[in-house]
């Protein structure tokens, strides 16, 4: 297990107000120092860039996120409700007129933030300030119960998740970020674990997220799972033997998307002489083969196992087997077989949005990538992807009976 990773998480999730303050000035550091790369390497576009349904513009990115915190914490009434707060309970009017109706994703339909009339880029950074500034005086006079803190949680949870956004967005617009890879994995073989009662789900204090609850015990049968995500090394004879032109390897759904796309190959690689290269933040690169295998979807994971006469594990054996010890995990998030849907019992928190509109399309994944920052690397969180999503830093490992 990633133990650091996981002490990071479950600190932060409990944070007082103090630590709680550092971390949302960290987080906002962080999101501006990425988006002065953006804007470096946009110059010439002014910031724009194609449309994609994967994506979202820099600048909408930005405003939103500044956006997002004012909404929950500065101009919420019932801030201090926590999970019992209102989500309609009306709203005090935005710093900036106009704000609603440019970045609240719930309302703004994705293809219409490639048009919208944004500020430019330096208004939405003193928006960003003061908005920032407002909340860290909030905190200062908030109370110090779960209920106080839940939101301020949130908008620092909210806010990592959209710097790991722009940093896989920026894999696939060439924008050339430097320091974000993985590492090795630390582990090799595989991990066994007997058959148990597992507790899935989130049942500590502090913050949780809705669809994490509520916690419940499940009866998991002995299995073993590879101690490591899947390779390069291990993936690309799948590659090379024609793994991506045997259709008894896919699911109909995930042949179809692989016909529609004409895909021969994972995203970002392309053989090179005897090897393989992946264009890695614009640069084409060597594959490294001891690294884990990234940027694959649902899909080809699912296709692999089958070559390899293995599978996916569900997300109770993942967290059964990060829980147990032994496995290495926080590279690259993992797919896991299990479609993402709630646990019994779920009640939907006041951010609505979150969860509760994505239950039965999306996937489960677990663990976290290079991109996931330490706080976020949590064994109970759930992460939940489109199946054919490989533009995230996604990869899997897989296990059997």
């Amino acid at each position: 297990m990633e133990s650091s990773h996981f002490t990071a998480a479950e600190r932060a999730r409990s944070a007082p107000a103090p630590a709680l303050a550092e971390a949302l000035r960290e987080s906002r550091s962080r999101t501006l120092a990425t988006f002065a790369l953006y804007e470096q390497a946009l110059r010439d576009t002014q910031l724009g860039v194609p449309y994609s349904p994967e994506l979202n513009p820099p600048l909408w990115e930005l405003g939103h996120v500044g956006w997002f915190q004012q909404w929950w914490i500065g101009r919420n009434p019932e801030r201090e409700r926590g999970v019992a707060a209102d989500p309609d309970v009306e709203r005090l009017p935005p710093p900036r007129a106009g704000a609603d109706a440019w970045f609240d994703s719930g309302r703004v339909a994705h293809t219409t933030r490639w048009h919208l009339p944004l500020p430019g880029a330096d208004a939405i950074r003193d928006d960003l300030a003061r908005g920032l500034e407002q909340s860290l005086q909030l905190l200062g006079a908030s109370g110090d119960s779960d209920e106080a803190l839940y939101f301020f949680r949130l908008s620092l949870f909210h806010e990592d998740m959209h710097h790991e956004a722009a940093v896989y967005m920026a894999q696939h617009l060439g924008v050339p970020l430097s320091g974000w890879a993985p590492r090795a994995s630390a582990g090799t073989g595989e991990v066994t674990i007997g058959e148990g009662v597992h507790r899935l789900g989130h049942a500590s204090p502090g913050f949780a997220f809705d669809n994490e609850l509520v916690a419940h015990d499940v009866v998991v049968p002995a299995f073993r799972i590879d101690a490591a995500p899947v390779t390069w090394s291990q993936f690309l004879p799948f590659v090379e033997a024609g793994g991506y032109r045997r259709r008894e390897h896919w699911s109909d759904a995930a042949w179809a998307w692989l016909q529609a796309g004409e895909r021969s190959t994972p995203r970002y690689l392309r053989a090179a002489g005897s090897g393989w290269q992946r264009l890695t933040f614009g640069r084409w690169l060597d594959v490294e083969p001891h690294l884990p295998a990234v940027n694959l979807s649902w899909h080809e994971a699912e296709a692999f196992c089958a070559w390899a006469g293995r599978r996916l594990p569900s997300e109770a054996e993942w967290e059964r087997a990060a829980q147990h010890g032994g496995m290495h995990w926080g590279e690259v998030w993992e797919w896991t077989a299990t479609p993402f849907e709630p646990y019994a019992g779920f009640a939907a928190h006041p951010y609505r949005d979150y969860s509760q509109p994505w239950f039965g399309s999306r996937r489960v994944l677990r663990g976290g990538s290079f991109a996931t920052h330490a706080r976020m690397k949590h064994m109970r969180y759930r992460n939940f992807f489109m199946p054919e999503r490989n533009d995230i830093f996604a990869g899997f490992r897989t296990c059997a009976a």
